[in-house]
């Protein structure tokens, strides 16, 4: 409860150098701490907390809860806040309980604000067309189809419209400060909403935002920081001098080091330093760490950009209207360069400088290297690195997300109906240019790139290799751990529980689902059966938690096409060879793998060791720094899935010898 401060309180705050414009408009609560306030000015309507604890600083400084060389106006004060040396005024803020202000230059909403909700921020076209408006809880999927939809206009209209509408309900003409919110030594906060547990520190400028901050994962914004038009997810950090201009930045993003970016979307996990983005789609854990590196009108996912990677967007007198995708998983190397419009398939290394538009989506894990202002192709060599594989292990170890709602749905998996049904296709290419050029040919063409002769017979090998390994990995899941007394128990087995999952699969910037579920949930949208952000996001959860019974969907039938097996009349033999042709498979790649690792254990690996030293003692310096390569944790990794997986295969096979016949 609040009341009116009595007629010796109002003068014991005129003795300590208050002012009101009108003290009935200020209200405190019953027990109410006057010593705590200084030099204070109030106008309009003001509610104050009371002041009864103390702030412990870092130095060992107590400062207690209170009011000192401050303007408020319109302000509602929660219990235990201290404000104190602002250098102009906070107005038309609602501020909770335990914060904590200290010299700020202005705090203020002006009108009416959705702070940043309905921004739209123009990825991948700077000139318009793909605007995506931006809201508290926006995903990489709903983004992605928001931005890539555009030939069904009713769809981008109705989801439009659900974002608008989610912006009219937040929007105010006050601001909200969440409790154990710290904001010091920073300039101008104007309608800005700032969630609970936030830290701003050090900030020059923030405008028309929203930091969605909260207990489980607190977002820290830091020196020299400049936003307007934004809106910052949990856990995120945004410091040292970055600036964004009309961004989302998704939870547990890394925004630093003079980084800056405008009208882009930077999902989960991302991190960026030093370069600069525009107009770019970052899907979760897109890196970028280097000085001049550019990242424009691209969108990407699972990417690591080396240092001075750039693209180019404006190649005609239009203006910068051309765009560029480079699929989940991808690499560029130092000094890479890329010409849009070009689409690089899902897990590529880009190496080198590339002028001609070339579209290798359909050839993925591939290597694109320039020779001779050429670009060479050598498809899916990428399958067989040892960086491939370490990448796909780190990325669900580097999620750093705390909050219990995760706003976007990130499936990790390195082989999946999206990457294998590429591959087919890729083995359809690659078959397909033997046959027209012939098999002994040296070089081939394909979308404006080059491949070697030698690199596509290696290719077609790499490809087959992994989709044995993915069906079998699918078959022998789907059959594990389970007791069958005959081979009607093993086909009940491998029936098809789910509907859903036949056909082309998609990844919705880290969300993997097939395209009839995604074709179900835009065809409701357009008839109005859904109709609210909550449902469609729903609806992408139920996706991420039903893929593996959706992967065996898509397993099932893709073992009966390419095998020629009816999976309904299976017999214990045709199991057992496509266990055998796993087996070989899997432990093929990983002797790849091995052979792979120990190139980083040559001679020439160990350039630079044992400075001053012989060669013996050149190795012993290696070692104590490496280690050696046989006790190295990917090598001993990769010895033990070839033993686990041999091991695996040869149980199923002993368990299915004892069906009935």
């Amino acid at each position: 409860m609040r009341r009116n401060l009595s007629s010796e309180e109002i003068a014991r705050l005129q003795s300590q150098y208050c002012h009101a414009d009108n003290w009935n408009d200020v209200l405190v609560p019953e027990k109410f701490d006057i010593e705590y306030v200084w030099y204070a000015r109030f106008s309009g309507k003001i509610e104050l907390g009371a002041f009864e604890e103390v702030f412990e600083l870092p130095g060992g400084v107590k400062k207690h809860s209170g009011l000192c060389r401050v303007t408020l106006h319109n302000c509602i004060l929660g219990d235990n806040v201290l404000i104190e040396d602002v250098h102009n005024y906070i107005a038309n803020y609602r501020i909770a309980d335990h914060c904590f202000i200290q010299n700020v230059h202005v705090m203020m909403v002006d009108g009416r604000t959705s702070f940043g909700n309905s921004v739209e921020v123009a990825v991948l076209n700077e000139t318009g067309g793909r605007e995506v408006p931006i809201y508290d809880h926006l995903s990489a999927s709903l983004a992605y189809i928001i931005a890539l939809y555009r030939h069904r206009p009713v769809l981008i209209e109705q989801l439009c419209k659900m974002i608008r509408a989610y912006s009219d309900s937040v929007a105010d003409t006050w601001g909200t400060i969440g409790k154990y919110v710290r904001i010091v030594n920073t300039g101008t906060i104007r309608n800005v909403r700032i969630g609970e547990y936030a830290t701003i520190e050090n900030c020059t400028r923030l405008e028309n935002g929203t930091i969605n901050s909260n207990e489980h994962d607190p977002v820290l914004i830091g020196d020299s920081v400049i936003a307007q038009d934004f809106i910052i997810s949990s856990g995120a950090i945004v410091s040292d001098a970055a600036k964004i201009i009309r961004c989302f930045i998704g939870q547990a993003c890394h925004v630093t080091h003079n980084f800056s970016a405008h009208d882009s979307l930077l999902f989960s996990n991302c991190a960026f330093e030093n370069g600069e983005a525009c107009a770019i789609f970052a899907g979760p854990f897109t890196v970028s760490m280097h000085k001049s590196s550019l990242l424009i009108a691209g969108m990407y996912s699972f990417l690591n950009a080396g240092s001075g990677s750039n693209q180019s967007n404006h190649m005609y007198k239009l203006g910068p209207i051309h765009q560029g995708i480079v699929e989940r998983g991808s690499k560029t190397t130092s000094d890479s360069y890329i010409l849009w419009p070009s689409r690089i398939g899902a897990f590529s290394l880009v190496m080198g400088r590339h002028y001609h538009h070339c579209d290798t989506s359909d050839l993925p894990f591939s290597y694109l290297i320039e020779k001779d202002d050429e670009t060479y192709l050598a498809p899916g060599v990428n399958l067989r690195s040892v960086g491939t594989i370490r990448d796909a292990q780190k990325w669900p170890k580097r999620d750093k997300r705390k909050d219990p709602v995760l706003l976007d749905k990130i499936n990790y998996n390195l082989l999946s109906p999206y990457t294998i049904e590429k591959m087919m296709k890729a083995v359809g290419v690659l078959e397909q240019l033997q046959s027209l050029v012939g098999e002994t040919s040296e070089i081939y063409y394909y979308q404006n790139t080059r491949i070697k002769g030698s690199s596509l017979r290696k290719g077609l090998e790499l490809y087959r290799t992994a989709i044995d390994k993915f069906l079998g990995n699918s078959l022998i899941q789907r059959l594990k751990g389970v007791d069958f007394t005959s081979m009607q128990d093993v086909w009940n087995r491998l029936a098809v529980e789910e509907e859903r999952g036949t056909g082309e699969w998609l990844d919705l910037s880290g969300l993997i689902l097939s395209r009839n579920s995604l074709d179900i949930l835009l065809n409701d949208i357009e008839k109005g059966k859904i109709n609210t952000l909550t449902t469609i996001e729903d609806f992408l959860q139920e996706e991420y938690a039903n893929y593996y019974f959706r992967e065996w969907t898509w397993a099932y039938g893709m073992i009966e096409s390419y095998y020629g097996i009816n999976l309904q009349t299976v017999t214990v033999e045709e199991i057992t060879n496509l266990v055998r042709k796993w087996q070989k498979s899997v432990i093929g790649l990983d002797q790849m793998l091995y052979q792979d690792a120990k190139k980083e254990f040559s001679l020439t690996s160990m350039t630079g060791f044992g400075v001053d030293g012989s060669q013996e003692e050149k190795e012993k310096d290696f070692e104590g720094v490496r280690g050696d390569f046989e006790n190295n944790p990917f090598v001993t990794a990769v010895k033990e899935h070839i033993e686990k997986k041999r091991a695996l295969g040869e149980e199923l096979i002993a368990r299915l010898q004892k069906v009935e016949k």
